[in-house]
């Protein structure tokens, strides 16, 4: 399976992890707006809301040449929005140590930075996921399942995954396919059966 590293992945990209046997991530790719590279969104009291990784504009279009735009202080921005979000959810004291641990000393590339992401997102899911990279772009990929669209935030792809009770589901619904932090700060331990459990067409 190849798929792209992306900002605290969507549930969706990591149900994929799950039922992969070899992954490969693709970093020879072409940087594309609008997509989960540099965004995620999380649960808040209005409901969906996006948080974005700003980037520096750049003479390369790779997405492995991206550096992160480092002048502002978005990342407080967003481990505040974390914070008021999932501060009253079951597991958020569990894991808001780790997870503000991942922003100490962010790496000057976009790339580094989402596979520090995923590498913890792993680490509190207890999921063994053993990963190598692209060496060249394949357009199309022919020697396993291509799983690369589950980065594409333009995406309205409606999966029908199973619903767990979110921090403010009560008032506004369930919202399926945000990032692992929602499932994580609500379900802790049990979040990896949820992803074993569901399920997506990748035809």
């Amino acid at each position: 399976m190849i798929l792209y590293p992306t900002y605290f992945s969507p549930i969706a990209q990591y149900i994929a992890l799950v039922k992969a046997k070899d992954v490969i991530f693709e970093i020879e790719d072409t940087y594309q707006k609008q997509t989960y590279r540099t965004r995620c969104y999380i649960y808040e009291a209005n409901g969906k809301q996006l948080l974005n990784i700003p980037i520096q504009h750049t003479k390369s279009s790779k997405t492995k040449d991206i550096k992160i735009d480092n002048s502002s202080n978005w990342h407080k921005q967003h481990i505040k929005a974390m914070q008021i979000a999932y501060r009253s959810s079951p597991f958020f004291e569990f894991y808001e140590e780790d997870i503000v641990a991942v922003f100490d000393k962010i790496p000057r590339f976009l790339l580094d930075f989402n596979f520090k992401c995923q590498d913890k997102i792993l680490e509190l899911l207890q999921l063994d996921v053993l990963y190598t990279t692209s060496k060249e772009y394949i357009k199309k990929y022919t020697a396993g399942i291509d799983a690369r669209f589950l980065a594409d935030a333009k995406s309205e792809t409606y999966y029908n995954f199973d619903t767990y009770i979110q921090v403010f589901s009560d008032k506004l619904g369930f919202i399926e396919n945000l990032s692992i932090l929602d499932l994580l700060f609500m379900e802790g331990p049990n979040a990896l059966k949820y992803l074993e459990n569901q399920n997506i067409d990748f035809v």
